[in-house]
């Protein structure tokens, strides 16, 4: 073979191949960046596990016999459980920045949970720029987000 000839079906990409590749992986990136949620979630997941929680204080007040409680501010919300005829402080979680908390029920932000699971009445509306969720605890003690 002379020197300088090319050799037919010599292995390699074209400009144009490398191109379609990078113009792909920039669309796949795109996409897995458009689909990451907010940091800190969004603020239909901060009332769902608001929600989750109320519903597990009430189903430890029910198992156990004795009664749970549910307080929500300005900071978060703290549950805490009936023990020796005091409350004690079960868990605490602060609101993700930018969330706010308005409460409105028979106890200012409270609700307890008795051994039957009934509840005092709570309505908590989070707020986060202009959108809102709130989470409502009925007097039977169900609670439901409502959007």
């Amino acid at each position: 073979m002379a020197c300088g000839a090319t050799r037919r079906g010599e292995a390699g990409f074209t400009l144009v191949e490398l191109m379609v590749v990078l113009v792909i992986l920039g669309l796949a990136a795109a996409a897995v960046v458009l689909a990451m949620p907010a940091p800190g979630g969004s603020l239909e997941t901060e009332a769902e596990r608001l929600a989750a929680r109320a519903k597990a204080a009430r189903d430890e007040a029910i198992v156990e016999a004795r009664p749970a409680a549910l307080a929500v501010g300005q900071g978060g919300y703290t549950l805490s459980r009936r023990t020796g005829g005091a409350w004690q402080v079960v868990a605490h979680q602060d609101w993700v920045e930018g969330t706010r908390a308005e409460a409105a029920g028979t106890f200012e932000g409270q609700t307890r949970f008795d051994a039957t699971g009934a509840a005092d009445p709570l309505n908590v509306t989070l707020r986060r720029g202009n959108r809102a969720v709130a989470v409502i605890i009925g007097n039977d003690g169900t609670v439901r987000v409502e959007r």
